[in-house]
């Protein structure tokens, strides 16, 4: 279970960086200025968003063998490797909802839409089919997603000031790269 935990947290966590949910946060913290309510909004979308990827991950799991399932997982994780190295762009309407919505219903509306096929998404269904463990899972890719996200929100662009967002997306895609290559290899737990 702590192997589920924090293999779901590293993971969604690497490949947020610079994702165009990340850019969200920094446009909706930009735009609104009120970090807790996009905070809070951003936790509740990924709860609900990745609680569903979960359980999907966890119905794939029961329905494929388990080398089929490596195999998909090990290039599942080299293609999240070649899309993390794209470089991804945020639309501004997202953020231009209008009404009794508040801070908190545009960034749960926005994110969860937003996360919608994301590779995140796509991450979470995949570890939730490797290990069997919706709860484990969900929690661990949303503290990843609540950790590249939050200090996106607070810090806004003081934090892509001190690394160029290249860098960040190249150091990410090698880990998934790697993590697709030992996957596949059949090395270790995964």
């Amino acid at each position: 279970m702590l192997e589920a935990l924090l293999v779901s947290t590293g993971v969604v966590a690497a490949s947020e960086i610079g994702d165009k949910t990340q850019l969200l946060a920094l446009l909706l913290a930009a735009r609104f200025r009120k970090p807790l309510p996009i905070a809070a909004g951003i936790l509740v979308a990924t709860l609900a968003n990745h609680a569903g990827a979960s359980a999907l991950g966890a119905l794939i799991q029961n329905l494929i063998s388990e080398t089929v399932l490596r195999y998909g997982l090990g290039l599942s994780f080299i293609a999240v490797a070649a899309w993390t190295l794209i470089p991804d762009k945020v639309d501004e309407s997202a953020t231009t909802l209008r009404g009794h919505w508040g801070v908190f219903g545009i960034t749960t509306i926005a994110f969860f839409l937003a996360e919608m096929g994301d590779k995140t998404q796509i991450a979470t269904v995949m570890l939730a089919a490797k290990y069997d463990a919706i709860l484990t899972v969900t929690a661990g890719t949303t503290l990843g997603m609540m950790l590249a996200n939050v200090p996106a929100v607070y810090l806004g662009d003081k934090a892509v000031s001190f690394v160029p967002l290249h860098w960040v997306r190249r150091v990410a895609a090698a880990l998934f790269f790697t993590l697709g290559v030992l996957v596949l290899a059949g090395v270790g737990a995964l």
